[in-house]
């Protein structure tokens, strides 16, 4: 897709939605089949996420937050509407190009951190910058600065394996940030976490929302965590509501 083509997208995601619109779904609908019938998850959902905004989204089990955050990532594709990030309709890109967008524009955190067992905490956060092409000197160097800012710099040689949990989840959110994402989505992370843990990486997560300029998208079932985002949406029968 081409420069022009970006820009129309991201001019009539700006006339409907407003300049510091970010993140952007209209119609977003996922439905999925179910032996003899189609199991509707998303309907017709509709969300808008400005830069530099912080929002959880809660709801019970089984009411799609995960299938929610896939689409907004390009990681799943929606049965109808579309979602655009940065002025980009994921729908408009071939995988090779979603691939890339991805990269330069989103980073993710999972409950459980996926973090490669055989690398150290510093190979790991770097290698999204070495995935996009970037020298391993380079990228290590960008990855120990925010290795340090997450307080992990002390670490940075350890593998997964030598780390606790939450030093774990502290070098999956430094590999999220390390590409200077437009937009960040977060499913479970302080899922797994002792009270202690989870309450020092949603201190850390409140002082990243302070100092970057990305968006955040927070799946969670932990009030504590939800209730200091800017906004709470509640997911129930396939819509989002202001909870």
């Amino acid at each position: 897709m081409n420069e022009e083509t970006a820009m129309d997208g991201r001019k009539s995601r700006e006339s409907t939605s407003g300049n510091d619109v970010l993140l952007c779904c209209r119609g977003l609908t996922r439905t999925y089949r179910e032996g003899p019938r189609d199991l509707t998850v998303l309907n017709a959902l509709e969300l808008d996420v400005s830069a530099g905004e912080r929002v959880a989204i809660v709801g019970s089990s089984g009411s799609g937050k995960t299938t929610l955050l896939n689409l907004l990532g390009g990681l799943d594709k929606p049965s109808g509407g579309d979602v655009w990030v940065a002025g980009q309709a994921l729908s408009e890109l071939n995988d090779a190009a979603l691939g890339r967008f991805r990269n330069r524009h989103i980073g993710f955190v999972y409950q459980f951190h996926h973090l490669l067992a055989e690398l150290t905490a510093l190979e790991n956060a770097a290698l999204p910058l070495i995935i996009r092409g970037q020298k391993r000197a380079q990228a290590q160097s960008r990855a120990m600065e925010i290795l340090g800012r997450v307080g992990m710099g002390d670490r940075a040689d350890h593998k997964p394996g030598e780390l606790s949990g939450g030093e774990r989840q502290r070098v999956a959110i430094a590999r999220a940030l390390v590409t200077d994402p437009s937009l960040v989505l977060m499913d479970e992370p302080t899922g797994n976490l002792d009270q202690s843990t989870a309450a020092n990486i949603l201190a850390l997560m409140d002082e990243l929302a302070d100092t970057t300029a990305c968006a955040f998208v927070v799946v969670t079932h932990d009030m504590a965590l939800a209730n200091h985002q800017d906004r709470v949406m509640q997911l129930d029968d396939g819509h989002l509501t202001t909870a």
